[in-house]
């Protein structure tokens, strides 16, 4: 026989644990003194402690853990339960991969703001261009939000280009505009093209108006990134008194989907005088 001690020592337990298994029935002592209360263990029930803390690894709750170790699940019951565990830990795992990529881009914007100065904004006049397009809506303007609308966009672009037998004239362009009166935007991921608009097949192929003033800003690296740039842009146009008009557009110099950080891409934004 083991003390409480004892046996919590030997299998990975402890002492407030195995006095709730005790409680929940989950696992009972063999012995309990009637004088002192003090309980005792026997060597063969390190077996069943050791499912329980295994099963509850896995993140299984005493619940189901008590349900498995009793049979109380058929074969079945349980793959299905250990089939929903691994979906809830593959999501988590996605969730957390999302916010550590979030970290990491927030620490690179505080890198990039002791570098960047509004010197490196150049205002000029955009002339018009024709674009070939798709869309799609994005929940908001921030980079989280339109990064996995774009980013299928452009693949698809190319192949019904190719379908239709079309080359593009000039780098990719995306802009932006509401979506009705809420958060939402639409994302159009053009690029440029000289053909009629009969000739692009199931492209849609838009004419972008000329700005007669924009202020632009060269942004390298990611896109998720982009928020320094923007806030560069943003004191620019507040310090010498225009006023913005409308969302960015964003021009691919060097488009790199493969490699984000070797990406260089000009932000313009429509200006007018305050």
């Amino acid at each position: 026989m083991f003390t409480i001690g004892e046996f919590a020592a030997l299998g990975r337990a402890s002492v407030r644990m195995l006095r709730h298994y005790d409680g929940i029935g989950l696992l009972r002592p063999a012995v309990v003194d009637p004088r002192t209360g003090y309980r005792h263990y026997r060597a063969d029930q390190l077996g069943r402690l050791n499912r329980v803390v295994a099963l509850k690894d896995l993140g299984l709750t005493l619940d189901q853990v008590r349900a498995i170790l009793d049979d109380r699940l058929d074969v079945a019951e349980l793959r299905g339960m250990l089939r929903l565990r691994r979906a809830q830990l593959a999501a988590q795992v996605a969730a957390d991969t999302a916010r550590l990529a979030a970290v990491e881009a927030r620490l690179r914007m505080l890198d990039a703001e002791g570098r960047m100065t509004t010197e490196d904004v150049v205002l000029k006049e955009i002339p018009a261009v024709r674009i070939a397009e798709l869309t799609g809506v994005a929940a908001g303007y921030q980079p989280p939000d339109i990064g996995p609308v774009i980013q299928p966009l452009y693949p698809e672009l190319f192949r019904r280009l190719e379908v239709a037998e079309v080359r593009p004239t000039g780098p990719t362009i995306a802009w932006y505009e509401p979506e009705g009166d809420g958060e939402a935007v639409v994302v159009h991921a053009g690029v440029t093209v000289g053909v009629d608009p009969a000739a692009a097949g199931d492209v849609a192929v838009v004419d972008l108006p000329a700005l007669p003033a924009a202020a632009t800003l060269v942004h390298h690296g990611p896109m998720d990134d982009v928020e320094v740039s923007m806030q560069v842009l943003a004191r620019w146009i507040e310090d010498n008194g225009w006023r913005a008009e409308g969302y960015a557009r964003e021009v691919y110099l060097d488009y790199c989907p493969d490699a984000t950080e070797k990406g260089v891409t000009e932000l313009q934004i429509p200006v007018s005088r305050r």
